[in-house]
């Protein structure tokens, strides 16, 4: 998958962008992301051209749906992620970089949902 996120905290935090799920038979799927979680967190910030990797997919629509999530997140100006969450059998590993200014701990949800 690749996607761009932008999001806000202050305890509560939100982010949410847009994506493109790939498979490797060519397959392709539109979808928006959604995150929502608590804690003690601070900043803006944004992430573009970021990739996601799921694991122990059947068919595309699997990767639809609310995944556990978890971050530690530390930036200025350069801000970035690297995370993996999971739903089911189903895991996501995040990666990408971008610009911002954000510092915390949160514990929340991300939801993919088909963009259409």
């Amino acid at each position: 998958m690749r996607f761009s996120l932008s999001g806000w905290s202050v305890i509560y935090k939100h982010t949410s962008g847009t994506g493109v799920v790939t498979c490797k038979d060519g397959q392709t799927m539109k979808v928006k992301i959604e995150s929502h979680g608590g804690g003690l967190t601070a900043g803006k910030s944004r992430i573009d051209n970021g990739i996601g990797n799921f694991s122990d997919l059947h068919k595309i629509s699997d990767v639809l749906g609310t995944y556990a999530q978890a971050d530690a997140s530390a930036g200025a100006v350069k801000s970035g992620t690297a995370q993996v969450l999971t739903k089911g059998e189903v895991s996501l590993a995040l990666s990408g970089a971008g610009q911002g200014i954000d510092l915390g701990v949160s514990i929340g949800g991300m939801t993919i949902s088909e963009d259409k």
